[in-house]
């Protein structure tokens, strides 16, 4: 990840948490459901040519395509997750806890009684540091967060 991406995913982490957990509750649930294809005469009818109009084999195809987006998030999060303690710093630690529970640079610099320009500095500080840690600061990047 380069430093953009790291920031981006500080930004995005709260949601993507979010997003992992109700689509594992999704998955649950789907588990136990089950897709029918037609049946009876609907079967027996012609086809457009050039797709498949099969539903299961259109909401297999839909689930793969979502299986593999949670993984993209799955790897940002775990990112973070993985260099939160190379924060070393106080009110580092306090930016960091807050941008992970998805608050703006306006509302932690109001919670904090800091400026603004101050609360970015502190998250561009938490980026390096992440960065630093991850051992990028001589690579031009990590190719497993491409997409």
């Amino acid at each position: 990840m380069n430093k953009k991406e790291i920031s981006a995913a500080l930004k995005d982490y709260h949601w993507m948490i979010n997003e992992i957990k109700r689509q594992r509750k999704m998955l649950e649930n789907e588990v136990r459901s089950n897709i029918t294809s037609q049946y009876g005469e609907e079967s027996a009818l012609p086809k457009p040519k050039g797709t498949n109009s099969d539903p299961v084999y259109r909401e297999i195809l839909r689930r793969e395509k979502t299986h593999q987006w949670i993984n993209r998030l799955q790897k940002k999060v775990l990112f973070i997750q993985e260099h939160v303690d190379c924060v070393r710093g106080e009110r580092e630690r306090a930016v960091l806890e807050c941008l992970l529970d998805g608050m703006s640079v306006i509302a932690i610099s109001r919670h904090m009684g800091l400026s603004e320009r101050n609360i970015r500095l502190i998250r561009e500080d938490i980026v390096n540091a992440m960065y630093e840690n991850a051992g990028f600061a001589g690579n031009a990047g990590f190719a497993g967060f491409a997409g």
